[in-house]
């Protein structure tokens, strides 16, 4: 019978409306006062039995909940015939009710959006080679899947046939199609716009990227906040409170609807529901836009973040070494760069790849007696050549002298920041390349929005050499710039500054960034990091965009003080209605109470559903 009664609570309410509604147009138009009275009995009976079920039940555990004050302020009113008021207020409180879980439903709705768009299901490659459709809890990892176009990818895996255009607005909150071919990887919930793949399997379930995103803002969304922990607290006890104050006023005013009329008003509603709306919805936001928040303890924390900590490598840069400028000191350009190509092939090193993308195309010859000389660079044979490819000391080592002019150049090239590659043939430079990782894009605008929204100081650490780490610095405009750091460098600078009594978030991408995010009172991981790191820190910005870091902070500031506007809100209702009935104020009765009551909890959820549409203001 109760879940009968409360899987239609909505339709209740319909009927008691209608009933009030019928009641005073009969009164009005016909003048028929049995029918009008009855009619408002009716509708407060009906609508007094789901509210007085879930007080019960909240009684059964030992909780005095405002469907109890409620319940005994409605019954109050049928003890002293006022069954306009109890009516009215069993309708009132229905039909917030109501309107507070579906705008709270709303508030859900990026979480909702997300499993939504969970795939189902998958092709899977079978013994006899034939694809079939399998439930995707069917699919294991090295299973080989077909995904077709307009189909969703469902599962992590690496592209091993064919090539398309996935829509991975899910991962990263970018809308823009990206060009996957074989190698690159795919994550689950993704959308193949046009092509079509054949891949593997690397995480299935909930394992995968997009499982993870779900499960991290579903904890998220349901983690309490401090402030929500003391309102569960408050409202343990003020319920009560209320209760034993309506008591004691109508025992000395002897005036039984104006103890009733307490109850009503003193019910805590907009203050229970004013936080966790805001958190939610600034999760929400979040969510959309490639960030992961997780929680609104991280919330307030991350709000009140007064110095933020970057990692160099794949934060600020791109962590992708690239040729900034070359210079040649020979006619012969071609045969060099060949012979140079075919060298930094023996070679895995980062600058190696940057060499040979700067290269492109170009006739590969057999290198012979290649030595690998450590911390300088690679000796070989070419055609008949003898070649040096390396830095200074490399040159140094075999004797190559170097004139004044190109001694410059190098040293010019290093005081903007660059590694350097030269390469002598048989004794003579010919070519100078310079490297460096190329600074993220608009990542100066990023940091300047930062100091914007009040982060005094802005800090990059680095196992980069401190020449470079300056010419960085300077760049961009840090407050402060350190190198030669390793990884217990990082976490001993973290603890210093948490030492000197500053709010600190650290950025960071890689396992070696680990003990600095976990450190922190705010540890931010860029989503294209490892495992280690995602899982170690309190934000996660999933397609690793830079720029992302800025309204994830000023959406952070604006979810804290959201919440601290809802329970002013919240708490001014309260005071207000309670001074104006205590003071006899003329217009204040049980109906508007409740009226008064139900529209503030309205405007709290509507005031936190506004962050659902947050944008950072440049």
């Amino acid at each position: 019978m109760q879940r009968f009664i409360f899987r239609n609570k909505n339709t209740i309410t319909l009927i008691s409306g209608i009933l009030i509604a019928t009641g005073f147009i009969v009164k009005w138009v016909f003048k028929n006062e049995p029918i009008f009275e009855w009619s408002l009995i009716i509708a407060a009976v009906i609508g007094l039995i789901p509210i007085a079920l879930q007080a019960y039940q909240a009684l059964r555990v030992k909780v005095v909940s405002i469907d109890v004050l409620v319940t005994i302020a409605i019954s109050g009113a049928f003890i002293i015939k006022n069954y306009e008021e109890a009516a009215i207020v069993s309708f009132l409180f229905l039909f917030g009710a109501y309107l507070e879980q579906r705008t709270l439903n709303k508030t859900r709705s990026a979480i909702k959006e997300l499993t939504q768009m969970a795939p189902e299901s998958a092709l899977k490659r079978m013994d006899n080679g034939e694809f079939e459709e399998v439930d995707v809890d069917e699919v294991d990892v090295g299973d080989v899947l077909l995904v077709k176009t307009g189909a969703k990818v469902p599962v992590d895996g690496r592209v091993i046939f064919g090539e398309a255009s996935i829509n991975e607005a899910s991962i990263t909150g970018e809308s823009m199609p990206v060009l996957k071919d074989i190698g690159a990887n795919v994550f689950a919930g993704t959308i193949l716009d046009n092509g079509t793949i054949q891949i593997e399997a690397d995480r299935v379930g909930e394992d995968t990227t997009f499982g993870r995103i779900i499960e991290l803002v579903e904890e998220a969304q349901d983690s309490k906040s401090e402030a929500e922990r003391f309102i569960d607290r408050f409202a343990k006890w003020y319920t009560p409170a209320v209760l034993v104050l309506a008591l004691i006023v109508g025992l000395i005013s002897k005036n039984v609807e104006l103890a009733i009329t307490i109850l009503v008003l003193g019910c805590p509603g907009a203050l229970v529901i004013g936080v966790p709306v805001s958190n939610v919805a600034g999760i929400g936001n979040g969510a959309r836009h490639g960030i992961l928040l997780k929680g609104s303890e991280v919330i307030r924390d991350f709000s009140r973040i007064d110095t933020m900590i970057f990692d160099k490598t794949g934060t600020l840069t791109l962590g992708e070494p690239s040729v900034s400028h070359t210079i040649y000191y020979s006619e012969n350009r071609e045969d060099t760069l060949a012979w140079l190509a075919s060298v930094e092939r023996e070679s895995d090193h980062p600058l190696a790849k940057a060499v040979l993308a700067e290269i492109g195309e170009t006739p590969i010859w057999q290198v012979e007696d290649t030595q690998v000389i450590k911390g300088a660079g690679i000796l070989a044979n070419v055609q008949g050549h003898r070649l040096a490819v390396g830095n200074v000391a490399l040159l140094e080592r075999e004797n190559i002298s170097l004139n004044d002019a190109q001694l410059e150049d190098i040293a010019a090239a290093k005081a903007n920041g660059n590694s350097i590659v030269l390469t002598a043939v048989d004794g003579e430079l010919k070519v100078l390349m310079a490297i460096r990782d190329q600074l993220r894009s608009n990542v100066k605008n990023d940091l300047q929005s930062l100091k914007k929204l009040k982060v005094k100081n802005l800090v990059m650490l680095s196992g980069d050499n401190q020449g470079t780490v300056d010419v960085i610095s300077h760049e961009l405009g840090l407050t402060e710039a350190h190198g030669n750091m390793l990884p217990e460098d990082k976490a001993a600078y973290v603890k210093d500054r948490l030492g000197q009594n500053e709010l600190i978030a650290f950025v960071g991408d890689g396992v070696n960034d680990s003990p600095s995010l976990a450190l922190a009172n705010i540890g931010i991981a860029m989503g294209s990091g490892t495992d280690v790191a995602i899982e170690t820190s309190d934000v996660v910005l999933m397609n690793s965009d830079f720029s992302k870091l800025p309204h994830a902070l000023g959406l952070a500031k604006a979810t804290a003080r959201n919440m601290t506007q809802n329970i002013f809100i919240a708490v001014a209702v309260v005071l207000i209605l309670l001074v104006s009935l205590l003071l006899g104020a003329k217009w204040m009765n049980m109906s508007v109470g409740m009226l008064v009551h139900e529209g503030s909890i309205l405007v709290v959820i509507l005031n936190g559903m506004r962050l659902l549409r947050y944008q950072l203001r440049q």
